[in-house]
């Protein structure tokens, strides 16, 4: 009470958050190779030999070498249990990559169970497992705890076997009881920093491989967005021209033989809005397949429309027999050239659309240039449908909205009150906003 919080945790549970924590594995379990197991199956074949056959020898009681390269001579021993020792320490080592934690307590074991006579006969094993369990366990808290268990068997010596002192002189060595420690030991913790070394290795890795996948995911997204950039510009270039072409070609078949006069205007119309076409996809793939060394750096591109040329794109509207009205209100001042691109490409989709869907109405466009923001309209008093209009299915409305949203603005598109079609955009502008 009084805002003080009860912490006590009952024995049980700590000592079920510190079990936990022990055997909490601190990386990825081991997934060795084929080869791998492989060369681990030829080991514990090759070490599994030399040890029965040390076994047998011991068994036997042959001759042995002892401390200090002293002979001994060691009693007959249960061969059974020397050999059945030598078989699970050295089998085990075939699954010391798999499993190494569970190897090195297997080889522990049996290294504990060996006659103190022959501990020569598992303490290699011992010696492969120790320095598997330090380099591929992922438990490492369990197994740095589980190593100092491998010192246990060779903790005491014995006088089992009388050993012959030859005459002179005897070196001053390591006492025997020491060698173990201080061959495990150094295994051990060159294991360990063998890991640890291998495991920031394996991060610095995984954080390059990121890295690229990354960058190659923002390399993904630039193609897509650029490749729908070119979709807007061909869609947007291609379309107005075409769709002006369709209806002067049809206009002059109509008319040939009665008017050939007015057929050939017509079909003049044509073929300059074929070169128009023609000139503005040049431009366009010119931006995707630049090369200096091709053009000498001396080709200049041809500059992208904005709004001085919406009277010429008004006028060749009107050659091709559409009533098309122009009216600019306010006062013009330079813009930075993408915001009059877009809305240039504003009034020449929504033209392009009445051409289509309102074959025959009157068309008006405006542009008013704000203080705070530019606006254009298009509206037309609606039509009959032309030949086009099954073809597009609002891709390049969507494309100006995309164009539009670069730059803040917005589009909107549909049927006015009392018949035809309206297509109005607005982008705000800066105070003094100039390119």
């Amino acid at each position: 009470m009084n805002g003080v919080t009860n912490t006590w945790t009952p024995p049980l549970a700590r000592f079920r958050e510190a079990a936990g924590r022990l055997t909490r594995p601190s990386g990825p379990p081991p997934r060795p190779t084929r080869s791998a197991l492989a060369w681990d199956a030829l080991l514990a074949l090759v070490l599994g030999v030399a040890m029965i056959d040390y076994a047998l020898d011991a068994a036997d009681g042959r001759r042995q070498i002892g401390p200090y390269g002293v002979s001994v001579v060691i009693q007959p021993m249960n061969a059974a249990l020397l050999v059945t020792l030598a078989v699970v320490a050295s089998s085990a080592l075939a699954l010391r990559r798999r499993y190494p934690l569970a190897v090195l307590w297997v080889v522990q074991v049996a290294a504990m169970l060996t006659p103190q006579e022959v501990p020569r006969l598992t303490f290699y094993a011992l010696l492969v497992a120790v320095y598997s369990a330090a380099t591929h366990s992922p438990y490492r808290v369990l197994t740095l705890a589980s190593l100092p268990v491998s010192l246990l068997p060779f903790g005491m010596s014995g006088d089992a076997a009388s050993p012959v002192i030859p005459a002179g002189p005897v070196p001053a060595v390591v006492s025997d009881e020491y060698v173990p420690l201080l061959i495990l030991v150094p295994i051990a913790v060159m294991a360990d920093g063998l890991r640890r070394w291998k495991r920031r290795t394996d991060e610095s890795h995984a954080r390059l491989a990121a890295l690229e996948r990354e960058r190659d995911a923002a390399l993904r997204r630039a193609v897509e967005h650029e490749r729908a950039r070119i979709a807007r510009e061909l869609h947007d270039v291609v379309t107005h021209n075409v769709s002006v072409m369709v209806i002067q070609a049809g206009a002059a078949r109509t008319i040939m033989a009665a008017e050939p006069e007015r057929a050939g205007a017509a079909l003049r119309e044509v073929e300059a809005g074929g070169r128009a076409a023609l000139s503005e996809l040049r431009h366009v793939m010119g931006l995707l397949t630049m090369d200096d060394e091709r053009s000498g750096g001396t080709e200049e591109l041809t500059p992208q429309p904005d709004l001085d040329r919406l009277p010429a794109l008004v006028r060749r509207m009107r050659s091709s027999g559409v009533a098309v009205e122009l009216a600019v209100a306010g006062e013009p001042r330079p813009l930075p050239p993408g915001i009059e691109l877009a809305a240039y490409r504003v009034v020449q989709e929504a033209l392009t659309n009445a051409v289509k869907h309102a074959s025959g109405a009157d068309v008006r466009v405006t542009v008013d240039h704000g203080t705070e923001r530019l606006r254009v309209a298009v509206a037309d008093a609606g039509g009959e449908p032309g030949p086009g209009a099954a073809d597009g299915g609002g891709r390049g409305l969507l494309g100006l909205r995309e164009r539009l949203s670069v730059y803040g603005g917005t589009l909107t598109a549909g049927p006015r009150p009392l018949g035809g079609y309206r297509v109005e955009a607005e982008i705000p502008l800066a105070p003094g906003e100039e390119p």
